[in-house]
């Protein structure tokens, strides 16, 4: 299941055994995200680019790929690590909690 706020932004489903990270993607939500799909490239290694090719780019920029929020399907089984000491201290958890995803509603936008 993923946020309506995360409408707009490519998604796919959570695999078992993948590791996920908070990410704020660039609409501004806050959302799962891979590790994996969140690599960047080394930008030492790119070729430079010649002077038509940076001015073309410049009014037309290349496509990049967005990263994809990773959606938790109800039912799931999660392992929560690295829980800031204030929210285990707000919430009452531990630095590792076992959870499971639950879905509270279908209704719309909730």
């Amino acid at each position: 299941m993923c946020d309506y706020s995360l409408m707009g932004i490519p998604n796919r489903l959570a695999e078992e055994g993948e590791d996920l990270v908070a990410h704020r993607f660039p609409t501004g939500p806050v959302g799962l995200a891979s590790p994996r799909d969140l690599c960047i490239t080394d930008p030492l290694q790119a070729q430079p680019q010649r002077f038509w090719s940076a001015l073309r780019n410049l009014s037309d920029p290349p496509k990049t790929n967005a990263v994809p929020a990773v959606c938790v399907p109800p039912g799931a089984r999660l392992v929560l690590q690295d829980i800031p000491r204030r929210l285990q201290r707000d919430f009452g958890v531990g630095a590792v909690e076992e959870v499971t995803f639950t879905q509270r509603t279908a209704a719309v936008h909730t």
